[in-house]
C-alpha cells in the first residue's frame, strides 16, 4: 500500500510541476515506466474488483455504469461472441461523462475470431493501409500471406520488422472522409459494434468507419482528439486484443492531467457525449509477465459448434498459430465510428475549420523509435 501511495503521489507531483503541459509529462512518465514496478500503482485496473470500491485518488473516480440490458437479446449477443449483457460489468469515471469501460465481455474463445479478422481479413485490399504510400501495390496486396510464414518461424523478429506497421491501419474511410472514397464496412464488425452501442444506450448506431492500430511492445500512440467525423453525437467504440496497454484519458486541453487505466485483451471502451472529444493517448504497451505469452483469455479456443446464424466464423489451427505468434509480443486495437448523422451528407468542399482538423489529426504521432513511418498521414491517399 505504501508503494502505491508513493506512486500516486509522484504522478500527482509530476503533473503539477511547471513546464510542459500536464498530459505530455504523464505521457512521458508512463512511456518510461517499468512493468511490475510501483510506477504503475496509480493506473486504474477495471478488471480488478476492488476498483469498484475505489483505492487511490484516481480509483475513487470509478463508478458503475448502467447498461441497457433489454436492448440486446442474449441470442444476438451470442451471435457476436459476447456474453449476455446482463453479465457484463460496466464502469465510468467521475468527471468524464459519456465514458464507459467494459472489461472483456466476450465469451471464452470468441476473441479468436476478431483477432483473426484484424490480422487476416481487414488488412486486405481494397481497404487502405498506411503502408500503401511506402510499398508497391503488389507488396500490399496480401499482407497476411506474405507475413504468416515469417510469423510462424520468427515471431520475435517479426515484432521488429512488422508488415503490420504499428499505427493506423487498413479500414476505410481513414480520418478524412469523402463521398467518393468508400469501401464496404465489414458486416461482422458492424454487427458487433451495433450490439455494443445498443447495450450502452445508443440504439440506431451505424458502423461506418473503422481504424486498426497494430502495436509492437515499443509502440505508442500520441496525444490526439478524434474529431474528423461529421457527427460527434454518436459514440466512438474501441476494442483491444492481445497484450495490455496503458490508456490516458485527459480533458479538452492538454494542461489537464489525464487519468491512466489499463486496457486488457477483450476490453471495450465507449467515448460519447462530453468524453467524445477529449485528448487521449497510449504511452505504453506492457509485455506479458510470463515473457512471450498470451493473455489467459486468449488461451481458450473457439467452440467447435457455433450458433447457426453467428457472425463469428471458425478459425483454423494454422491461422490461430500465426495470430498467436504475433500477439505474444503485440497488441491490436480497432475503433469504430459513425461518420454522418441521419440524412446528413458530405459537404462538397471541406470548410476551412475542417481543413485545419484534417491537418492536425492527419498524423498519428507514433513515438516509435524503430518505425520508418513515424507520422503516417491518415487520409485515403496514404
Amino acid at each position: 500500500m505504501g508503494k502505491m501511495a508513493a506512486a500516486v503521489g509522484s504522478v500527482a507531483t509530476l503533473a503539477a510541476e511547471p513546464g510542459e503541459d500536464a498530459f505530455r509529462k504523464l505521457f512521458r512518465f508512463y512511456r518510461q515506466s517499468r512493468p511490475g514496478s510501483a510506477d504503475l500503482g496509480a493506473v486504474i485496473d477495471f478488471s480488478a474488483a476492488h476498483t469498484a470500491r475505489g483505492t487511490g485518488p484516481d480509483a475513487r473516480k470509478v463508478i458503475r455504469s448502467q447498461l441497457s440490458v433489454s436492448s440486446v437479446s442474449d441470442h444476438d449477443a451470442h451471435r457476436a461472441g459476447l456474453q449476455p449483457v446482463s453479465k457484463w460489468q460496466a464502469y465510468g469515471l467521475q468527471g468524464y461523462p459519456g465514458f464507459i469501460f467494459i472489461p472483456n465481455p466476450f465469451l471464452p474463445g470468441y476473441q479468436w475470431h476478431w483477432v483473426k479478422q484484424c490480422l487476416k481479413l481487414y488488412s486486405q485490399k481494397p481497404n487502405v493501409c498506411n503502408l500503401d504510400k511506402h510499398m508497391t501495390k503488389e507488396e500490399t496486396q496480401d499482407l497476411w500471406e506474405q507475413s504468416k510464414e515469417f510469423l510462424r518461424s520468427w515471431p520475435t523478429a517479426y515484432t521488429k520488422e512488422s508488415r503490420f506497421t504499428p499505427g493506423r491501419g487498413p479500414l476505410l474511410p481513414i480520418e478524412k472522409y469523402s463521398a467518393d472514397h468508400y469501401t464496404p464496412f465489414p458486416s461482422d464488425l458492424a454487427f458487433l459494434s451495433e450490439q455494443v452501442a445498443a447495450a450502452c444506450g445508443f440504439q440506431g448506431f451505424r458502423a461506418e468507419a473503422g481504424i486498426l492500430n497494430y502495436y509492437r511492445l515499443d509502440s505508442t500512440l500520441g496525444i490526439h482528439v478524434d474529431r474528423s467525423e461529421l457527427d460527434h453525437s454518436k459514440p466512438l467504440l474501441s476494442f483491444s486484443f492481445g497484450q495490455s496497454a496503458i490508456f490516458l484519458l485527459g480533458g479538452l486541453k492538454r494542461d489537464e492531467a489525464p487519468t491512466a487505466m489499463f486496457m486488457h485483451s477483450g476490453d471495450i471502451m465507449v467515448m460519447s457525449g462530453f468524453s467524445r472529444l477529449l485528448n487521449h493517448a497510449v504511452p505504453r504497451v506492457l509485455p506479458s509477465s510470463q515473457g512471450e505469452g498470451l493473455p489467459c483469455c486468449l488461451e481458450t479456443p473457439l467452440p467447435a459448434v457455433l450458433p447457426r446464424d453467428s457472425v463469428v466464423e471458425p478459425c483454423s489451427e494454422e491461422d490461430w498459430q500465426v495470430c498467436t505468434s504475433y500477439l505474444k509480443t503485440a497488441r491490436v486495437n480497432m475503433t469504430v465510428r459513425q461518420v454522418l448523422a441521419i440524412d446528413q451528407d458530405f459537404p462538397s468542399e471541406p470548410t476551412e475549420e475542417k481543413k485545419r482538423d484534417i491537418t492536425t489529426e492527419g498524423f498519428c504521432h507514433l513515438d516509435d523509435e524503430n518505425s520508418q513511418v513515424k507520422r503516417a498521414k491518415l487520409n485515403p491517399d496514404s
